[in-house]
């Protein structure tokens, strides 16, 4: 009898002591908290509008920094930079004929207008002299010699005028007239190279080093500007994403590490808490009782890995297991 007592009593402390291995690990192994993983996503877009010409990547692929992803066609800034160009030559041209000067052919026809008004100038100053000499003795009238006055002076305004237009062609083009075509130069070649930079933009290349994980997109549709036609992720910057209870953030701060398990990986690793919310998101438990209760708030944390031995992708379950 007695022995029989003293077995239930055993395997009572054995069932029991089993019971209290079983809470002990299964507390100890429960996990605190489960986030995901997160990265940097780019999205590659043009500031051009227009149809997709040939697309040079699939999903799946991996692209390096600088690799050509799509063209688009442009044929309406193909005839714009036509147009600009044209009107780059003439204001070339035309700047190269101011500065050269004045043709050689003109400035030679203003010497013979100015020559030619020279000897008309003299010829009606000796006339002048000889009718003045005439009128003084009173053989001419008055009408004579007021006529033969206005004469010369008109000539003298003539040859002035000559000599004007002669001194013109040899300087060439005033300052002025230099600048404002200058200015003209300048314009055209503004217009060029604005046209240039948008047919850049109609070759599309990938900003950074990454997978492409979406591609919105097919050669021949129509894209508006800014449309994201390729999507890339840069797993080389690369967090986890974690929602936590204000009553649990005592254990939290910066530079804390977490003991993490993946389920995807099989593995464990080591996260450092990198970024905590300064403002909490939303409510994720409601008090039900109208005295004593209270609304209980979520902070969103990140943490980055500190190594890179996992092969960590975006939208991987990550589980804390321990707060060091």
């Amino acid at each position: 009898m007695k022995n029989k007592t003293y077995i239930a009593i055993i395997i009572l402390v054995v069932a029991l002591c089993g019971i209290a291995l079983w809470l002990y690990f299964n507390s100890h192994n429960q996990p605190i908290m489960e986030g995901v993983v997160e990265c940097k996503t780019y999205r590659a877009s043009s500031k051009l509008a227009g149809r997709i010409d040939s697309l040079f990547v699939r999903e799946g692929d991996w692209v390096e920094q600088g690799e050509l992803l799509y063209t688009i066609l442009t044929p309406e800034l193909d005839a714009k930079l036509q147009q600009a160009a044209a009107l780059e030559s003439a204001a070339e041209a035309l700047n190269m004929e101011v500065e050269h000067g004045t043709r050689k052919e003109i400035i030679r026809a203003a010497r013979n207008m100015w020559q030619k008004a020279s000897v008309g100038r003299d010829l009606a100053e000796k006339s002048y002299i000889r009718i003045k000499n005439l009128y003084d003795k009173g053989v001419v009238p008055r009408q004579q010699y007021d006529e033969a006055l206005a004469n010369f002076e008109a000539m003298k305004a003539t040859e002035n005028a000559a000599k004007a237009e002669y001194d013109m062609a040899l300087d060439g083009a005033t300052k002025e007239q230099r600048s404002a075509i200058a200015a003209k130069v300048r314009e055209a070649q503004g217009a060029v190279d604005e046209v240039k930079s948008y047919l850049s933009d109609a070759r599309v290349y990938a900003p950074v080093s990454g997978r492409i994980s979406n591609i919105i997109s097919e050669p021949g549709e129509l894209i508006s500007t800014g449309y994201p036609v390729v999507t890339i992720l840069d797993l080389s910057d690369i967090w986890v994403v974690f929602n936590i209870k204000e009553n649990d953030m005592s254990d939290i701060t910066y530079g804390k590490y977490l003991q993490c398990y993946i389920p995807a990986l099989d593995t464990h690793t080591m996260l450092e808490v990198t970024y905590i919310a300064s403002e909490a998101n939303f409510a994720t438990w409601s008090a039900t009782r109208a005295r004593g209760g209270f609304d209980i708030r979520t902070f969103e944390i990140h943490a980055r890995p500190l190594d890179n031995k996992n092969t960590l992708l975006p939208g991987m379950s990550v589980i804390i297991n321990d707060i060091m």
